[in-house]
């Protein structure tokens, strides 16, 4: 079964869609996309791992993130400490739901969701498995890549995407590494080696500071979203086993 959902972060409409198992109260997760990304991701991976994740007994909350989607607000508003915001909300919904077991609960994150997911885990003492995919560990990388394109002014056109001076001037107090240190459950990073957007070495900063309980896995030849058949199949295939495992166990 998939519901179309809707919630508030901070009085703005979220869009969103839960995939829920035959058997419940589930364990449930909550998927964040990528920047510029959206619910369904590229190729329609986060569709794909939700669907996965039901029909193997776990639900999926897979939803937009203020400014992106189908969600209220606009992109140029959009930072890194909004979208941790929005994420603690649609974790907050998730574990309300008649249909979920709130003891059982975890995150996955795509590249800056993967930045996002590792803050949120950091903070909150009720994620009790973490995956983490092409996640950036130094997501001010992309202010740098951007500031000198402001100038005078507030927002600049990136490919088509307003994006705001608020994401540079945010970015630097993400600190990804330093916030996961706070998790300590159980936790999976899945990797392409050829990822163009985030280097395979953000990757093993994350298992170094997640400690024994991480798993890193890396793809070979991999890209950052997993755009072929074989990848693709391989990080859902992972991922479902880790999600599986953590929280039947939690």
């Amino acid at each position: 079964m998939e519901l179309p959902l809707a919630f508030a972060s901070d009085g703005e409409q979220i869009i969103a869609v839960l995939h829920v198992p035959e058997h419940r109260p589930a364990p449930g997760i909550i998927m964040c996309h990528g920047f510029t990304g959206n619910k369904a991701e590229s190729h329609r991976i986060f569709v794909n791992m939700a669907r996965e994740l039901r029909d193997h007994g776990i639900a999926a909350l897979r939803f937009d993130f203020r400014g992106s989607g189908d969600s209220a607000g606009e992109f140029r508003e959009m930072t890194v400490s909004r979208e941790i915001a929005d994420a603690q909300a649609a974790f907050d919904l998730l574990a309300s739901r008649s249909e979920v077991d709130a003891s059982r609960l975890g995150v996955l994150g795509l590249s800056l969701g993967g930045c996002v997911a590792a803050c949120l885990a950091g903070q909150e003492p009720r994620v009790k498995a973490l995956a983490l995919w092409s996640a950036s560990a130094h997501p001010e990388r992309i202010g740098q890549r951007v500031a000198a394109d402001f100038g005078d002014k507030d927002v600049i056109d990136y490919q088509g995407w307003g994006l705001g001076r608020g994401f540079v001037d945010d970015v630097p107090n993400a600190r990804p590494l330093e916030r996961a240190r706070g998790y300590q459950g159980p936790s999976l990073v899945v990797h392409g080696t050829a990822d163009e957007s985030v280097p395979v070495s953000d990757a093993r900063e994350f298992s170094d500071v997640l400690g024994e309980q991480c798993r890193l896995h890396t793809i070979q030849g991999a890209s950052h979203v997993f755009n072929s058949l074989a990848w693709k199949s391989e990080a859902i295939r992972v991922t479902r086993e880790f999600f599986v495992e953590a929280l039947s166990a939690a």
